[in-house]
């Protein structure tokens, strides 16, 4: 039966590896560039979802919307639903110290976080989740055969992308070590730890809070292909 928000009415069409942007057009993009006779599987809020073959492996790729009750909702419903074994977010940031530049990767080893959305939706306490060691290692390694350079570190997940004290991002960084923000992994770890799945995330570099450069809505659309070949060569 489809879930509220994907409509696929059965099993075996959605990979058991799904490769989640955040923007339904980036799903797009990563399907017609990468996969192999690419199929669309969901436009429901045209939340786009394709399935395809990468090097001969089955694979999917799926929009995740912003924020973690948007994540939270898709990937739950993969996870619970579809047999979703694995999902792998890739995803933009900003960064919190100068130290990393525009477009560079960084691959998620903690996500610390204010939000509720943990305790709320499975009674985690914890403010800081981590993401599958096997994945990451694999990720690591996929990396390593494309010699592309990534950073390793935790992230920062927030709940809001405006804030009125916009230097609170130094004491967050200074407190918890955050390297980066972003909006959606911690909800991804959380749904990943109540149904017994994996999750890994991958950023690039969009912007940095630090030294203000930033990259267009077209760039972080078509440009952010290393992250996007690491998740596939690791799929």
């Amino acid at each position: 039966m489809p879930t509220p928000h994907i409509e696929v009415d059965k099993k075996g069409i959605i990979a058991e590896t799904v490769i989640m942007p955040g923007d339904p057009l980036r799903a797009k993009f990563i399907a017609e560039t990468f996969l192999e006779n690419p199929v669309l599987f969901n436009t429901v809020r045209n939340m786009f979802g394709y399935t395809g073959t990468y090097k001969g492996k089955k694979i999917s790729v799926m929009g995740s919307g912003m924020g973690m009750p948007s994540i939270g909702i898709y990937s739950y419903e993969l996870f619970k639903f579809y047999d979703v074994q694995n999902i792998i977010r890739v995803g933009s940031c900003g960064a919190y110290t100068d130290e990393i530049d525009l477009y560079d990767v960084i691959l998620v080893e903690e996500a610390y976080s204010e939000s509720t959305f943990a305790k709320v939706m499975g009674g985690i306490d914890d403010e800081i989740l981590k993401p599958s060691n096997e994945l990451n290692k694999k990720l690591e390694n996929a990396a390593n055969s494309l010699n592309i350079k990534i950073h390793k570190g935790r992230i920062h997940s927030s709940d809001v992308f405006y804030r009125v004290n916009f230097e609170d991002y130094k004491k967050i960084r200074d407190t918890y070590g955050c390297i980066a923000v972003e909006m959606e992994s911690f909800a991804l770890f959380a749904n990943a730890m109540v149904t017994g799945k994996n999750a890994a995330c991958l950023l690039t570099v969009s912007d940095s809070l630090v030294t203000k450069k930033a990259t267009s809505s077209e760039e972080r659309m078509k440009s952010f292909t290393n992250m996007m070949k690491i998740a596939l060569e690791m799929a």
